[in-house]
Order: structure tokens, then sequence, then C-alpha cells
């Protein structure tokens, strides 16, 4: 299991999931995007994404953060996150912050509650927009890019993930290929 930055071929399958799960899809555009992925089956199992505004002061905003039902509990999340408060620090960026009513599940990795006064202008109209269409119970949630953390316990979800997700291989039959075993007769029959 790796995360991994969005691709082009990537876009329906976001759209689709982002819709599925009534996420942000303002200003959508792919290549913000992070997605993880299962390296056995090339599976996508969760993305996120980072949103760049650009006002007076460029602010960084961590939304449209999305598991598959058959993936959570497995760090997904976590780890998708964790790329992309990686990615706003890596881009300069001291503090992100998101506007979310899963304030719970990011406190976990460091996250606090700031109060809506505290928000840059663009984030004060985004959290009454969210409120409005989205999320009647977003907070704003800040953090300091360096003081992100997570649990090993998550860690090791994660690299577990991928097993618990594989299906046993079926056996195959001779009835899976269209012969009739009773029927059959073989080229090297010796009876």
């Amino acid at each position: 299991m790796y995360v991994r930055d969005a691709r082009n071929r990537d876009e329906a399958w976001l759209l689709d999931h982002i819709e599925e799960m009534g996420l942000d899809e303002t200003s959508f555009r792919s290549r913000d995007y992070v997605i993880a992925v299962d390296e056995e089956s090339d599976a996508r199992a969760g993305f996120g994404r980072i949103r760049i505004h650009t006002t007076e002061e460029e602010v960084c905003e961590l939304t449209s953060i999305g598991v598959l039902d058959s993936w959570r509990d497995q760090g997904v999340g976590a780890h998708v996150i964790e790329r992309l408060v990686d990615s706003a620090e890596a881009k300069g960026f001291d503090h992100v912050y998101a506007l979310t009513s899963s304030h719970e599940y990011l406190s976990q990795f460091g996250f606090e509650g700031v109060s809506d006064d505290q928000l840059p202008d663009v984030l004060q109209k985004r959290l009454d927009e969210k409120r409005e269409s989205l999320d009647l119970e977003a907070v704003p949630m800040r953090i300091d890019t360096e003081r992100f953390k997570m649990s090993e316990e998550l860690r090791d979800r994660f690299k577990m993930a991928a097993e618990e997700q594989a299906e046993p291989e079926p056996e195959e039959s001779a009835e899976d290929f269209g012969i009739d075993s009773d029927e059959a007769t073989y080229k090297y029959d010796t009876s």
C-alpha cells in the first residue's frame, strides 16, 4: 500500500467517489489530489486534496478526504492526510487548515480547533459555504505542518491493509472453461 499523486486517468474515478461520498468537489483539479493504492492489485483505496487559496497571502486547506468503505479502519485515511501535510510543508506552508465535522479524527494527528474568526477571510467564506451545502457541522481545524504525528498502530494497519483485502484465489474447474467434464473426451484419453 502506498500514496501517490493523482494522474489524469484518475479523474473519472475521483469524481465518481467524491460524488458518491458527498464530498466537496468545488474547483476540482485532479492534480491537487493524492490517492492511496494497493501495490498488489493496483486498487485505489482512498484520496484527499490539498487546495491552495491565493489572496493577499496563500492559505492551504485539506479537503475532500475519503476512504472507500472496504478499506476503512486500516490506516488509509491517516496516510493520505500525512502525504497532504507533507506536500503542504514542501510547498512552504507552515500550517494547514481543514473545515470538517470529522474533527475528532483529525485531532489524533495534532490538528487543533480554531474559532471561526481566527480563520483567514477566504476560509471563513469557505466554511460558510460548506455549512450551507455539504457539512452542517463543519468546524475549522489547523495544524502546524511540523507537528503532524501518526501512531505506530495506524502505520502497521496501513502496511497490513493489502493483505486483509486480498481474497483467496478460487480454484478453477473444467466448467469454468466451458467443458462438460462428464461428456468431454481428451486427446490422450486411455480408457
